[in-house]
């Protein structure tokens, strides 16, 4: 992996397509505003994509560029003539010009059965500021177009810079379609997936999970096509940011024909994944537990019906090949709870020895919730039978503004480095940073999984000030402190006695 101090914040063209979209934001709601910025990057790539490839079959002379299997068998989008953005190019300074890009979408949806019901229809409301709608397709119509990558990385990036800040905007609900990209990379830095693999992810917002493992194998050797995707998802709008997103990233997923609730609608009942990775809603409450009781997923127990969290861990287990992998992000509560038999069920999966690893993150990480997450990391046929892997990284990241904390590359690989020892059996313990402990060991926490219990405090350096000589200065310090506090006491006395109030 490379080596970079810089986090994963962008800045350039996305920032340029996102500061000259903020000027769209009028009285539409923020989930319509998103949906317009979205549908247009999408448009403006598979528009890309088609042109080149109707050159080509143009040049080839066999009277194939307007049969749309030749367009199907590249994996390419067919686009019909009236939603080529040529015609939108054209059209970007008129009255019609979100009338024109509304048809556009309906056209390629008619052409493209995968995508029926996905695309965004909401250009033409009067919501929307037509002069600068006209000024941002102009952005995308003066982007270089020359190489059909090259345009894949760049409107993908972009692609992921609007959609997360798009969640920094929206706060709460942000966090229901978007997981910061450095939680996504230390997920699949972890679990390392590989060419030919299954991934798998049963809440999978717009496919962040996808998009960073498909990356992983490209730089690590593989292909980007050579993973396999299923995902699923509840909220519609999300279901189709997804479909759209791993589109322009050119990965074949299966997301399903439609958004479903994964508990009460398993698309892939029978699937079993080489790697599963997500980021369910934290503690969700009134997940449907009545009616599925007698669900055979939850092996290791019934969930609790006010929470959610070790549903979504036993289901994520039932569809884990032999050798298979889950990284997951969940709220600190389900390392030590024992609400509703959730201590017993942590217990009997602690003792089937499927917990490889437990990271403590930091906060601010996320723009949706302020409460502490963790990272946690479960296997099936363990490298290092019998022992769990903690690492507390509260402490790891920096600040890119005042609201939110970053992992750099640094940060991740070091993460990722700790497994790979651990794993390989050459780990040292550190304190206050990581530690593997027995199940013996865990079964003595009361099986609380809290790294901080595993890891211990950080070894403080001694400064070799003599203890008398520090005592002095700090007594000295002090007392400088309380004479401040007398002088502000007297100042304050002597302003209300001159308005008529003593103390």
């Amino acid at each position: 992996m490379a080596k970079s101090k810089t986090s994963s914040a962008k800045i350039g063209f996305e920032k340029q397509i996102w500061d000259a979209a903020v000027k769209l934001w009028g009285h539409i709601s923020a989930a319509e505003y998103r949906k317009v910025i979205v549908g247009l990057i999408f448009l403006r790539y598979i528009s890309s994509v088609f042109e080149k490839r109707y050159a080509e079959l143009v040049a080839e002379g066999d009277g194939f560029e307007d049969d749309p299997d030749a367009y199907e068998a590249e994996n390419i989008f067919f686009v019909p003539e009236n939603a080529r953005w040529k015609l939108i190019a054209s059209k970007a300074h008129t009255p019609e010009i979100g009338t024109v890009i509304d048809e556009a979408m309906r056209a390629i949806e008619a052409d493209n059965k995968t995508l029926k019901n996905v695309l965004p229809k909401n250009y033409a409301s009067p919501d929307l500021d037509k002069r600068v709608l006209g000024e941002v397709v102009d952005l995308f119509t003066n982007m270089d177009m020359e190489s059909a990558e090259n345009t894949k990385d760049l409107l993908g990036r972009t692609y992921e810079y609007c959609i997360a800040q798009f969640a920094a905007y929206e706060g709460k609900k942000g966090g229901e379609f978007y997981t910061p990209a450095s939680i996504v990379k230390t997920i699949v830095a972890v679990l390392r997936p590989f060419s030919n693999c299954r991934v798998y992810d049963p809440c999978c917002g717009s496919g962040g999970m996808f998009v960073q493992s498909a990356k992983f194998i490209e730089v690590h050797g593989g292909r980007r096509g050579a993973v396999t995707v299923f995902g699923q998802e509840s909220n519609p709008d999300t279901w189709k940011m997804a479909k759209m997103n791993l589109a322009i990233r050119g990965i074949d997923a299966n997301l399903g024909e439609y958004q479903a609730d994964t508990f009460f609608n398993d698309l892939y009942a029978n699937l079993k994944a080489d790697f599963i990775m997500a980021n369910p809603p934290f503690n969700k409450d009134d997940w449907g537990q009545p009616q599925l009781k007698e669900d055979a997923r939850w092996k290791y127990g019934v969930p609790p019906a006010g929470n959610a969290n070790y549903a979504w861990i036993q289901h994520m287990i039932s569809h884990l090949k032999p050798n298979g992998k889950i990284g997951l992000v969940l709220a600190n509560g389900a390392l030590s709870t024992q609400t509703g038999g959730e201590g017993e069920i942590r217990r009997k999966i602690i003792e089937a020895d499927l917990v490889e690893g437990i990271i403590a993150l930091p906060d601010k990480l996320f723009y949706s919730v302020t409460i502490p997450v963790t990272l946690w990391f479960i296997t099936r046929n363990k490298q290092q039978k019998g022992k769990t892997l903690f690492i507390d990284a509260r402490k790891m990241g920096a600040m890119v503004d005042r609201k939110h904390r970053d992992f750099s590359d640094e940060d991740i690989d070091k993460i990722a480095d700790t497994f790979v020892a651990f794993q390989n059996g050459r780990l040292d313990d550190v304190k206050g940073f990581c530690a593997f402990a027995s199940l013996d060991d865990i079964a003595a926490q009361d099986y609380v999984l809290t790294p901080g219990r595993y890891v211990g405090i950080e070894e403080q350096e001694d400064d070799d000030e003599p203890f008398e000589d520090k005592m002095k200065r700090l007594t000295g310090e002090l007392s400088e402190l309380f004479a401040k506090s007398h002088e502000l006491e007297e100042k304050i006395r002597k302003n209300l006695g001159a308005i008529g109030y003593e103390i």
